[in-house]
């Protein structure tokens, strides 16, 4: 890469997170309950003066070190997607620009809406090929160390213990939280089918390697 593309390359990953984060919003707005990682966020914003954004900034972070204790591969998208996408998801909430939803069904269909919102942000950040996020990456490093269990099976563990916890700080946990866990991903194999987009074909570039292009 040169460094044009590298520039357009951190240009569409921060398009792809501000679509994905708008997404975040829809699901928070249709108000049946929050996804793992969100309902943390929400959880911790509830007993400390953080606000949700920022919460999941801090999440985000501390999850990145991890990352980086881990030994796994940290490419700039990583780093963006920990200081960004929180961010942009509470600058969504501070416009309030959707009402909450006020029954299941209409709650359902927003957070379907937020899921395939989310899905082509993801499409557009992973093609700049500056590795996954850090929730992502960190589900990767514990991949690699339970080697016994089937990576589906260490997701499952991790998303437990994360929604656990979320619960136990006040997170919302409903109907939502069911739709966002297990739909997600059956609402991205739907948008990558139709586009024609295969995640695992993207090689990604380290920080390290992206700065080698830079300065050749």
């Amino acid at each position: 890469m040169n460094r044009k593309s590298i520039i357009l390359g951190w240009l569409r990953i921060l398009f792809g997170l501000t679509i994905f984060a708008f997404g975040v919003h829809l699901t928070i707005r249709a108000d049946i309950g929050l996804a793992p990682w969100d309902c943390l966020g929400m959880g911790i914003s509830f007993h400390t003066p953080l606000n949700y954004g920022l919460s999941m900034t801090i999440t985000g972070l501390i999850i990145l070190a991890i990352d980086l204790l881990m030994k796994e591969k940290i490419g700039f998208g990583t780093i963006i997607d920990a200081v960004f996408t929180g961010n942009a998801a509470q600058f969504f909430n501070d416009l309030d620009t959707f009402i909450y939803s006020k029954n299941t069904m209409t709650g359902i269909l927003i957070m379907i809406a937020g899921l395939a919102a989310m899905a082509i942000g993801q499409y557009f950040y992973m093609t700049s090929a500056q590795c996954c996020g850090p929730r992502d990456t960190l589900l990767i490093g514990l991949g690699k160390r339970l080697k016994k269990l089937p990576i589906g099976a260490v997701q499952i563990i991790l998303l437990a213990t994360v929604l656990l916890t979320g619960w136990l700080l006040g997170g919302p946990v409903g109907i939502g939280t069911i739709v966002s866990t297990f739909g997600c991903g059956i609402v991205m194999q739907i948008i990558y089918s139709i586009i024609r987009f295969e995640p695992r074909s993207v090689v990604h570039k380290s920080v390290f390697a992206t700065l080698k292009d830079w300065r050749t």
